[in-house]
């Protein structure tokens, strides 16, 4: 069989509704310059979906950066991979920048954040060694977490390996928070390392923005810190921050790195910026975090769920059929020019919508109370079995 025929007829979880939702609901198309209002189809949108927590895409002093090294240096240099010809002094100045600030010996950058953390995984791990994964964030993570480390434990026994226990800093859908403390107690009880993944937390928690390890107090205690630059620092790419022989064994052991192109000096001098920030004016953490208050609170006044987000990342809980999520967001979309997102089944449990916000330093008061506002009436109309029709000028 020809290896193309399947996709005639498997096209995949999500490729399968590609027809209906591609440019809606998939792969739309957010216009103009990056902030609360942007456009969609031509109209201007209250936009809660972008991950640029601190506001720093269209902060002049990061556009003068960005603007500034890309006339002097353009977007080709370095060529090549690090490890070839892609090295410069301001790609190590980043990392022990992102070192010091995440309280580690050494950090390695690294092109992509998905794409990395596969690649940390890979190049740690091998055959002998045991992974023990947080999936969420659930209320007996210790009694969980002790006794697959119990099993864990007797399997490196036999094979000589050793453990790795992966979990987040902050969980993006739902915006709780891995409980990295008593992850971090556990150490007394068991020999593992402890690798976490903070992307929605690195430069929005902790009192200077160093992420949920900062926030809970145990930063010393995690042996690799991941954080990407495409949420709070509004750009591309990601770091690790370990031990210096950890990140060594990273730099000539990561496939995913040995073989793409550096960095682009121009994308790591505003990233130089961008830290700058975080790191010089928390008035922009302040800001975000007012907005977040805001929405959240005004949000649970109204009596929504929001499940147990202790973060910027926003759920809102409703309940609902896959049509009627649809219907919601486009009713948001076209009746109230809210744009945010939606996650339905298979994602969550069937009967189960949740609308994602993500609050940022950019927003107003105003867009909140706007918001609040909105999502009361939509409220109103999925209770009353509006959203059920199949076209949402019928619920207009």
């Amino acid at each position: 069989m020809d290896i193309f025929e399947k996709i005639k007829t498997d096209k995949g979880n999500l490729g399968q509704y590609q027809k209906e939702a591609h440019g809606y609901f998939s792969f739309p198309k957010l216009e103009g310059e990056i902030g609360p209002r942007m456009k969609f189809r031509g109209r201007e949108m209250l936009n809660w979906s972008l991950n640029n927590y601190c506001g720093l895409a269209n902060h002049p002093e990061v556009r003068q950066a960005d603007a500034e090294a890309t006339a002097q240096y353009g977007l080709a240099y370095p060529m090549g991979a690090r490890m070839m010809s892609g090295q410069t002094s301001k790609h190590e100045e980043l990392e022990k920048q992102l070192a010091a600030f995440e309280g580690k010996e050494d950090a390695f950058l690294l092109n992509y954040g998905y794409q990395g953390m596969v690649s940390i995984i890979d190049a740690i791990c091998g055959r002998n060694d045991v992974i023990v994964y947080d999936a969420e964030a659930h209320a007996c993570i210790l009694e969980s977490l002790r006794k697959q480390l119990g099993h864990a434990t007797s399997l490196v026994q036999k094979t000589g390996g050793g453990i790795l226990v992966i979990t987040e800093g902050v969980f993006g859908m739902a915006g709780d928070l891995g409980q990295l403390d008593k992850i971090a107690a556990l150490k007394s009880e068991f020999s593992f390392r402890l690798l976490v993944d903070d992307a929605h937390g690195f430069g929005t928690m902790g009192p200077t923005g160093a992420g949920v390890g900062e926030h809970f107090g145990v930063q010393d205690q995690i042996d690799m810190y991941f954080g990407t630059f495409a949420k709070s620092m509004a750009g591309i790419g990601a770091f690790i921050a370990a031990k210096e022989e950890v990140c060594d064994f990273l730099r000539y052991n990561m496939r995913s790195q040995t073989f793409a192109k550096s960095l682009p000096i121009a994308m790591v001098i505003g990233l130089l910026k961008r830290l700058e920030l975080i790191k010089t004016q928390p008035e922009i953490r302040e800001r975000l975090w007012t907005i977040v208050h805001a929405l959240q609170k005004g949000l649970k006044d109204e009596n929504f769920d929001l499940g147990c987000t202790n973060s910027p990342v926003t759920p809102v809980y409703l309940s609902g059929s896959v049509p009627e999520g649809t219907n919601v967001i486009m009713d948001l979309r076209e009746n109230y020019n809210i744009f945010c997102s939606v996650v339905i089944y298979p994602v969550i449990p069937k009967g189960q919508l949740l609308l994602r916000l993500i609050p940022t330093a950019s927003h107003t008061l105003e867009d909140v109370e706007y918001t609040i506002k909105a999502f009361s009436e939509v409220r109103k109309k999925l209770e009353a079995g509006k959203y059920i029709a199949s076209k949402i000028a019928q619920v207009s």
